[in-house]
């Protein structure tokens, strides 16, 4: 039995080499792929950090002829697997929220509060097409100037790979990890373009959040399991303890 990762590359062959660790067989099938947007960045803007929701974003910015220009500044990251990402891109301050919108709001509003981040500072946030929240007007309302550059969209997918497909078929998955609404969204999607959507909905769907959960649920996905915390080892944990009752 597989348990498929719908992430999209190249974070999906971390997930899997996470996975492969504990002896799992694993299926990759990414639901959304990155696509860069053009974007620009002014030098002589005066920015005094720069907000980042997904690794993504860095990935982006990583051929921007003006990159530089951003490196001195303070990075707010969503969580530690992009602040790493940030560190790997040559930011040196960073610092990472707890894995969601809402904490990074926090997070930067803390700072204001204990001063290493000015009250009116201007914040340059590379930012996904999509996002689940417009955290540029919650900071805005609380007095920080945001200002907003698309660098990136994650496209849906509109097929899941034919050994998936297959192995739906088969009874041969155990469980599903999904990661964002997004991509939950684009999973439902791509398995009833595949002819399996009663096969994949029967098994566990592991999710990072409620609000992923609730896309899974509302598809009628009997069994759904939300991670006690948005990280990777918290999906890894709900994954086990779905998976122990097949183990019986």
């Amino acid at each position: 039995m597989a348990v498929l990762v719908t992430r999209p590359e190249p974070d999906n062959e971390n997930t899997a080499a996470a996975l492969r660790a504990k002896g799992l067989e694993v299926l990759l099938s990414p639901v959304l792929r990155f696509e860069p947007v053009a974007f620009e960045i002014d030098p002589d803007a005066g920015y005094d950090a720069v907000i980042v929701t997904s690794a993504n974003a860095l990935r982006a910015l990583a051929a921007h002829p003006r990159k530089e220009s951003l490196l001195r500044l303070a990075v707010f990251a969503v969580g530690r697997h992009t602040a790493e990402a940030a560190r790997d891109a040559g930011f040196h301050n960073v610092a990472a929220a707890g894995g969601d919108a809402i904490a990074l709001r926090d997070l930067i509003m803390d700072s204001v509060r204990a001063k290493t981040l000015p009250k009116a500072a201007r914040i340059f946030y590379l930012a996904a097409a999509d996002r689940s929240c417009d955290l540029a007007a919650e900071l805005g309302a609380r007095g920080l100037a945001v200002e907003t550059a698309i660098c990136y969209r994650m496209a849906p997918v509109a097929n899941l790979a034919r050994e998936v497909c297959d192995a739906f078929a088969a009874n041969r998955i155990a469980a599903v990890l999904h990661y964002s609404r997004r991509s939950a969204r684009a999973f439902l999607d791509a398995v009833r373009v595949g002819g399996v959507e009663i096969s994949a909905l029967a098994i566990p769907q592991c999710c990072i959040s409620a609000a992923v959960s609730s896309i899974l649920r509302d598809a009628g996905a009997p069994y759904v399991v939300v991670a006690s915390a948005p990280a990777e080892n918290a999906v890894l944990e709900a994954l086990d303890g779905a998976l122990q009752p097949l183990s019986r």
